[in-house]
């Protein structure tokens, strides 16, 4: 019974970190992985997502170390209404400090929403779920139309 009790604690002290480590962290480890499998595509997608031409994006990713610091400088700016230019000198002056030290440069309070949705990592990336639901009709629409086709 102690031998099972010693290896349930040791899996919740093992499992905590692992845990601890989810939320932004992990979306944007996810984030650049997925980048890095395409960049162009990633470009493009956060070009649509945030309203900023293709190539102001190019410009972010070449000043930013990974290609999910270019998603936080767009997501920042949304935020916190700031101009790029503004989000991405922080991020220049605050290297290594992490993006909470970044939104507390900008603004964003610590203990409000948004800042414990940046903790969480609460964003997404891609069409948004109306777009989705849009290119799932759509879809579904080309699927009728191939079944009367035949």
């Amino acid at each position: 019974m102690k031998k099972i009790l010693l290896a349930a604690v040791l899996c919740v002290a093992f499992l905590s970190p692992a845990m601890a480590g989810e939320g932004l962290d992990a979306f944007l480890g996810d984030l650049n992985i997925r980048a890095r499998a395409n960049i162009d595509n990633f470009s493009a997608t956060v070009s649509a997502q945030f309203g900023v031409p293709e190539a102001r994006v190019r410009v972010v990713l070449g000043a930013v170390r990974k290609p999910a610091d270019a998603f936080m400088v767009f997501q920042l700016c949304l935020m916190t209404h700031q101009p790029y230019e503004r989000v991405l000198q922080i991020y220049q002056e605050q290297k290594g400090n992490g993006w909470g030290v970044i939104a507390q440069e900008l603004g964003i309070k610590p203990g409000s929403p948004e800042f414990q949705g940046l903790k969480r990592g609460d964003f997404h990336f891609g069409p948004g779920p109306s777009e989705k639901a849009d290119n799932d009709k759509a879809h579904a629409k080309g699927k009728e139309k191939e079944k009367h086709n035949k």
